[in-house]
């Protein structure tokens, strides 16, 4: 069974989370890391949902309108059929910025027959911490915490308030709406204002996915991935969320349970570039200033994460009135990480920011700032290479000499001495050179374990990782060197079960995982189809795409057994992951670009 049968919606301020059913079970407003209204995925009973009940002879099935985040939720039984066309709303105004309010549209669009449904509407406030009173309006239902801390939700609609809120038989006439809103609207709502605003958001979307680079095989999965990645950033600062929820358990009934809300360096340099690869040039743009915002002038306080508006202190706190999905407590909000040292992030860092100085000639301010950044950044891998962290795993305990860590300090010096070159400035490439040569050599030596023939977690030790199979897409190691082709095969044989890959298995501080983590079995299937084992590769790829939801949508993790979604979702590692994957199965080859060699 695959539990995390959700659509997501959303209009890069705020997300929701949207079942098969059509019931809406998490969202919060007005931003994506703002208290929650609808919480029911983290308690069944207490967290509030929007649901549409119609009796068990009416067939229900989800989709998404094609190459848009629009959701489509179909109520049949047979002769009476109607629809739910979730969305929030996000269009481009004449004078060229974005509309994008923090509003949920439920459009409910008859089909045929007369369909009866019921709605159970019942928002929870401030993540269901006190009660949350209802009162009806002359055109809404306005939703109301308990006076102490002071929010409400609004809800317009052309049904009857009161049948709404009591949960009483509605008979579809015709087309209607829904509409919840964090503000209250100062002009009329109307079923023609909601058509106009889905109108348009369609063609926002549609105009989006034209923009995206097509590729020869898999581009449905990419396309699908690549809207997932756009609603998991954050327009008005450019940062990129790790995931839309919190809490959601790697392990059922375990603590592994983390709030995914804020941008973390790392997964968001990595999704930005992809989309960049796949012409997002904006989106790309945006994450650069937000690095350029919140990196102090050559300080070297760069933090592995921060909160959406560049928050830099994410204190963790549980909500134990909360039970936690499907009772996994505790449900955390903010994240302790935020204190970790994890050298990694400066590599993957500017690895994006050469990225951007070779595809996009970045604005001479930009490139100024950037530069500073690369000089900054050299300074603080120089100073800190030879130092043990806490690793991409964010080990919560000790600190090792962890072999990611010390091949994205290379990797950090390497893209800096690239750009020194691309602007001429290359008066800094000796003592960096010699930088580089020294972290390449120590690498080379303490981080290769003679005995098990591979590349292992950290120095000296004999267990293995997965993320040493980047070694090679960060061009350390080329893909038909003995060493690489020989860690390929010894990780597979120790982290990989039926086609899906453990990160690690040595006990962490939480125990053994017993959930694989999704991005790895992707990296897995990379580093086959690089080192020869195309058909090998192929099929694996293929397998992992069946382990999605019912709408080609991945969390963090899936169980080894029943091959069931687990963790954050949906979870932006995953996706740029299934990306770069599909895109190396087209051979980085684009569809305009095959056609042209046909047309030669």
């Amino acid at each position: 069974m695959n539990n995390l049968d959700y659509g997501i919606i959303g209009n890069c301020q705020s997300a929701a989370l949207i079942s098969k059913y059509g019931s809406l079970d998490w969202c919060c407003l007005p931003n994506f890391d703002s208290y929650s209204v609808f919480a029911k995925i983290l308690d069944e009973n207490k967290g509030g949902s929007f649901e549409i009940i119609v009796s068990d002879n009416y067939k229900i099935s989800q989709k998404y309108i094609h190459k848009t985040n629009i959701l489509v939720t179909e109520f049949s039984d047979g002769n009476n059929i109607f629809e739910c066309i979730d969305f929030m709303p996000r269009y481009k105004n004449d004078d060229g910025s974005y509309y994008s309010s923090p509003d949920i549209v439920r459009y409910i669009k008859l089909i045929s027959g007369a369909p009866v449904f019921k709605v159970k509407y019942d928002p929870k406030l401030e993540y269901a911490m006190g009660e949350t009173n209802h009162k009806i309006n002359t055109d809404y239902i306005k939703s109301i915490t308990n006076e102490d801390k002071y929010d409400t939700l609004y809800l317009y609609s052309d049904f009857d308030l009161e049948a709404i809120l009591n949960s009483k038989e509605i008979k579809l006439k015709g087309h209607a709406y829904f509409l919840i809103s964090y503000h209250e609207k100062i002009l009329k709502q109307s079923l023609e204002r909601c058509y106009l605003k889905l109108q348009r958001t369609r063609v926002y979307w549609m105009n989006w996915s034209e923009n995206t680079t097509k590729y020869k095989f898999y581009n449905d999965q990419i396309l699908r991935s690549a809207l997932v990645l756009k609603l998991l950033s954050y327009e008005k600062s450019g940062a990129v969320l790790a995931a839309a929820t919190t809490s959601l358990p790697e392990t059922i009934g375990e603590v592994r349970n983390w709030d995914y809300r804020f941008c973390w360096i790392r997964d968001a340099s990595m999704v930005i570039k992809v989309v960049s690869d796949l012409g997002h040039k904006r989106l790309a743009q945006r994450f650069l200033q937000f690095i350029i915002d919140i990196i102090p002038d050559k300080d070297e306080k760069i933090q592995i994460m921060y909160g959406i508006n560049g928050e830099r202190k994410l204190t963790e706190k549980t909500l134990d009135h909360l039970s936690g999905y499907q009772n996994s407590s505790p449900v955390r909000i903010g994240n302790a990480a935020y204190h970790q040292k994890q050298n990694d992030i400066y590599g993957v860092l500017m690895n994006v920011i050469y990225q951007q100085f070779v595809k996009f000639d970045c604005d001479l301010d930009n490139r100024e700032s950037l530069w500073t950044i690369s000089k900054n950044i050299v300074h603080i891998v120089n100073v800190n290479w030879e130092k043990p962290d806490k690793g991409i795993w964010e080990f919560r305990t000790e600190e090792r000499h962890f072999t990611f860590s010390k091949l994205l300090c290379w990797v950090a010096v390497d893209r800096a001495i690239k750009i020194g070159e691309l602007i001429n400035k290359t008066t800094k490439n000796k003592r960096w050179i010699e930088l580089r040569d020294s972290i390449y050599n120590d690498i080379y030596k303490n981080a290769w374990n003679e005995e098990i023939q591979a590349y292992t977690q950290s120095y000296g030790s004999s267990d293995l990782d997965a993320s040493t199979l980047l070694m090679e897409s960060y061009g350390f190691i080329e893909p038909d060197d003995p060493r690489f082709i020989s860690t390929v095969h010894a990780t597979e044989k120790e982290l990989c079960n039926d086609g899906l890959m453990y990160r690690y298995k040595n006990k962490d501080d939480f125990g053994l995982p017993s959930s694989s983590f999704t991005i790895c079995s992707f990296w897995f299937i990379n580093s086959l189809y690089k080192i020869g084992q195309e058909e090998k590769a192929k099929k694996l790829f293929d397998q992992l795409l069946s382990y999605s939801n019912h709408l080609g949508l991945f969390s963090e993790d899936i169980d080894f057994k029943t091959k069931r979604l687990l963790g954050n979702f949906p979870q932006a590692y995953s996706h740029l992951a299934l990306i770069e994957t599909a895109v190396n199965f087209s051979g980085g080859v684009t569809k305009e670009e095959e056609l042209m060699e046909k047309r030669h």
